[in-house]
């Protein structure tokens, strides 16, 4: 069993020609796709719910009230039954044709934890670009870790690892370097992104930029006071 998981907030549109394309990309394999809204607003659970007669594989998880994204994320791994879960943008940015190409990779690198996409040809404006740039940059500097881009929602990870993780709101901006502090592997390939079809981002660059800074100074606390450890002997 295969598990995707997509966090949903205000997609409403976006959702029905997303779950076909899934469902084409994993057709030979036994997969579910977890959708968790994030207290959307804009009809979107009553979309997700209208879609489960079409999409057997569909399953829901509803948040009581908007709780961000990490928190949505987290909620679709605790609900999800595969050992291996891919997350995709609810948007359609992420093209779910990119998924396969992550997913054996992991499979064919037992040490690793995840495969993580960046992307590449991207179709942003000059600012956005350069936004993203210097947050990579950044961010990169701050935790010590480098990820090309740590935008980019397209990953594919061990459930069990991205459990063990420590929780907090904008984790999931991190999971790659949370996952190296642990010790595992993370492999980065490239990806593709597509321009947005429907509905509009839901981050600005004041609140991205704030955010990701006030987290990435958390990442840094956090790997400075991580636990090392080694037991020489156990005297059972």
């Amino acid at each position: 069993m295969l598990s995707i998981v997509l966090p949903v907030h205000n997609e409403r549109d976006s959702l029905e020609p997303l779950l076909a394309e899934i469902e084409a990309v994993f057709a030979d394999r036994p997969h579910e796709i977890v959708a968790v809204d994030d207290g959307s607003t804009d009809g979107s659970l009553d979309a997700l719910r209208a879609l489960r007669a079409a999409h057997p594989a569909l399953r829901l998880v509803a948040l009581r009230r908007r709780s961000g994204q990490s928190a949505a994320l987290l909620a679709g791994f605790e609900a999800a039954r595969g050992e291996i879960v891919v997350m995709l943008d609810a948007d359609g940015q992420n093209d779910p044709a990119d998924a396969p190409r992550l997913l054996n990779a992991l499979e064919a690198c037992s040490r690793c934890a995840a495969v993580v996409g960046y992307r590449t040809g991207r179709r942003d404006s000059p600012w956005k670009l350069l936004q993203s740039r210097i947050a990579n940059s950044f961010r990169n500097w701050l935790t010590g870790d480098r990820i090309r881009d740590t935008g980019c929602g397209l990953k594919v990870m061990r459930r069990a690892a991205v459990l063990r993780l420590p929780r907090f709101v904008g984790m999931h901006r991190f999971f790659p370097t949370l996952l190296r502090m642990g010790g595992d592997t993370v492999l980065e390939l490239p990806v593709s992104q597509r321009p947005r079809r429907y509905g509009t981002s839901k981050y600005g660059m004041w609140n991205r930029a704030f955010r990701g800074l006030r987290d990435a100074f958390g990442v840094r606390w956090l790997k400075a006071r991580a636990l090392h450890y080694e037991i020489r002997e156990d005297i059972g």
